[in-house]
């Protein structure tokens, strides 16, 4: 049987930032960086940092995915997936990087809240909920929506990345799904379950920054607070209160001026700062609720 014959490989959501934007690289294909899987290497780690051929900063396994038919063909396959982060967008020759923004457009919110939400999103997750089957499935549904697309959006979860794809796709509104009954694709389309990966990889990310300093590995050496609070920015998809931020980061004693300055064109210098890594060995970083602007 088709189903007996099982495909084991790796998977990479390999993320840097630039231009203020959260770019993830992919392949012509429009497919996340793979390979099969190998035992020559003592750990999966080491098998992702050899591969790659990539200055790899922060690596950790992501999760597994098995689910049947997820790339087609009639062979199972199962993808072991790693979010790993570089601090410079270095492509090797036949990849390329795409904003994350551009598979995931209702995830960023800082311009402000995304009109295809209201225009598009909710009235498609609407004819969703009405069709449900029974009363209880209709209000579990509802639940769900008020949950990941709230209609305060002072009470949106950044976090809420999967979530809300998952909701999408149930309801037919990305045209990968198996339903799909959408004819206006939302947001690029990447190959088989990739953008569900990616989904998983936004979401681990957005709650890592909040307690771990991994935001760190995407910086230079030097930096100022205002690129520091952007990259920030960028994953979180969010606007932060600016002297919030920078208190947050000062009390916390994870950079230190360098001494020296970055000049702009424009304006008055702006000193560079470097992260502190030996803060990892003297103590765990406190947990903390991004300040949010607004």
């Amino acid at each position: 049987m088709a189903d007996s014959v099982i495909k084991i490989e790796l998977n990479a959501v390999i993320v840097a930032v630039t231009g203020r934007e959260p770019q993830v690289l992919i392949d012509p294909d429009q497919a996340l960086p793979s390979g099969p899987f190998e035992t020559e290497h003592p750990a999966l780690e080491q098998g992702l940092r050899a591969s790659s051929g990539l200055p790899l900063g922060y690596i950790e396994q992501l999760y597994t995915f098995a689910d049947r038919n997820r790339t087609g063909g009639g062979m199972r396959s199962v993808s072991i997936s790693y979010l790993a982060l570089m601090h410079a967008a270095i492509a090797p020759k036949g990849m390329l990087w795409s904003s994350w923004y551009r598979h995931f457009p209702w995830e960023d919110h800082r311009g402000g809240v995304p009109a295809l939400i209201a225009d598009v999103i909710m009235p498609g997750l609407d004819v969703w909920k009405n069709a449900a089957s029974s009363a209880s499935q209709k209000q579990s549904r509802t639940q769900r929506i008020a949950i990941a697309f709230p209609k305060d959006m002072r009470r949106w979860n950044d976090e809420l990345v999967l979530q809300r794809y998952e909701l999408v796709w149930e309801a037919g509104l990305v045209s990968e799904a198996a339903r799909a009954k959408t004819k206006t694709p939302l947001g690029t389309v990447l190959a088989h379950d990739h953008r569900r990966i990616l989904a998983t990889a936004m979401a681990r990310l957005r709650a890592k920054i909040k307690y771990r300093p991994v935001v760190f590995e995407l910086m230079p050496e030097a930096f100022t607070l205002l690129q520091l609070q952007e990259t920030v920015e960028a994953l979180a998809g969010l606007r932060l209160h600016k002297q919030n931020f920078r208190r947050l980061v000062e009390t916390q004693g994870l950079v230190e001026e360098t001494g020296a300055v970055a000049r702009n064109a424009s304006g008055r210098p702006a000193k560079l700062f470097a992260f502190r890594r030996e803060v990892l060995m003297e103590r765990a970083a406190a947990g903390t609720k991004l300040p949010r602007s607004g």
